[in-house]
């Protein structure tokens, strides 16, 4: 027996196995990002007053609007990173491209929030890494 076939068989082999590690990591971080943006998007949509619109920003764009974006785009990434934990492959694929759309309307979301939009552009960053650097990695570390 190999050490991989004795992975397999302590992991609950392909199907169905549990994560640990690196991804792990990443389902936790996307499981927050996403409910850090949701709670944006709740607070943008309720026109709360907690927003300061910086003047003169090249990407002004109605509060209402961004509010929906990322209110949406939260719950996509909390189910991306609840996906995880199960392993499927299609969940690192999905991660890594919300993870950069996240990015993104951080970025534009900068004048609005800025402080909470850099931060969760950092985590952002963290998923996309901690995703692909793939569990073939996590496997030979044993």
């Amino acid at each position: 027996m190999t050490t991989t076939d004795t992975h397999r068989r302590d992991t609950g082999g392909s199907s169905g196995m549990w994560v640990s590690g690196w991804t792990a990591f990443a389902g936790v971080m996307l499981i927050f990002g996403g409910v850090m943006a949701i709670f944006e998007g709740i607070s943008a949509i309720a026109k709360d007053d907690v927003f300061v619109t910086t003047r003169n920003y090249t990407y002004s764009f109605n509060l209402t609007s961004w509010g929906w974006i990322h209110l949406i785009l939260g719950i996509l990434v909390v189910i991306a990173g609840l996906a995880l934990f199960r392993g499927m492959l299609w969940a690192r694929i999905v991660g890594v491209a919300l993870a950069g759309l996240s990015m993104i309307a951080n970025f534009m979301w900068l004048p609005y929030q800025p402080v909470w939009a850099i931060v969760l552009i950092a985590i952002d960053a963290f998923v996309i890494w901690a995703l692909c650097v793939g569990p073939g990695r996590e496997a030979h570390a044993r």
